[in-house]
């Protein structure tokens, strides 16, 4: 299965917030994005979404297993608990628990 070209995407919409261009150079420098640089340059672009939009945007979101490690990692670096890393990522805290489980243990 191919990823998308996430560069292309954000280069496409950053045509209408130019403005926003800059602030996402060093994301765009990447060639290869992971989840995490999505997330990031997407709440740069659109900042605020309301509730609604939000929950409806993470019931599509999908963690490979870098993204995984990288958000554990994350979550050790900085030592914060399940919930705030949930919180922090807007995940569930069943699903951190669970890749706790299956990618540490």
């Amino acid at each position: 299965m191919q990823n998308p070209d996430y560069k292309k995407i954000y280069e496409d919409i950053l045509v209408k917030y130019p403005t926003k261009k800059e602030q996402c150079e060093t994301i765009l420098s990447k060639t290869v994005f992971s989840v995490k640089d999505v997330i990031t340059i997407n709440n740069i672009i659109f900042p605020k979404a309301d509730q609604e939009t939000q929950f409806a945007n993470q019931r599509h979101r999908s963690y490979d297993k870098t993204s995984i490690l990288e958000i554990l990692d994350y979550q050790t670096k900085n030592k914060l608990n399940n919930s705030e890393l949930a919180r922090h990522f807007k995940l569930s805290r069943n699903t951190v628990a669970k890749w706790k489980k299956q990618f540490l243990i």
